[in-house]
């Protein structure tokens, strides 16, 4: 739990959650609701969330917007995963709500600015 005047950001690793599909968007959800931003890293992620076509991506996304919690997806190297995800993480380098960043101290700075 934060301590009074910090936020409540934590990683889905430390919810005991890894996304591999499109059925692990609700128990994410849930279990973020209470939060203040929410950390995804690359090592979280399986291969489903890189495969645009699969729509996972676009899906916890969507989610995780229409909530209002942002998220701040950590990997650092977006072109790993093709010419389309680089693409996307490029488009969303200055989202309201989705923020890709290369760093976890990146993504901590982006999430707490938002209170500010």
């Amino acid at each position: 739990m934060a301590r009074e005047g910090e936020m409540n950001i934590r990683s889905a690793a430390s919810l005991g959650l890894q996304i591999d599909g499109l059925e692990d968007i609700q128990g994410l959800l849930g279990a973020a609701y209470h939060l203040d931003g929410l950390i995804l890293h690359e090592a979280e992620l399986g291969p489903e969330f890189f495969r645009l076509s699969s729509g996972v991506a676009g899906e916890l996304f969507q989610t995780f917007v229409n909530f209002r919690l942002p998220v701040a997806v950590v990997i650092a190297d977006f072109s790993a995963h093709g010419e389309r995800f680089a693409e996307l993480a490029y488009e969303h380098s200055r989202h309201r709500g989705v923020r890709f960043v290369h760093t976890e101290d990146e993504a901590r700075s982006w999430l707490e600015s938002l209170v500010q």
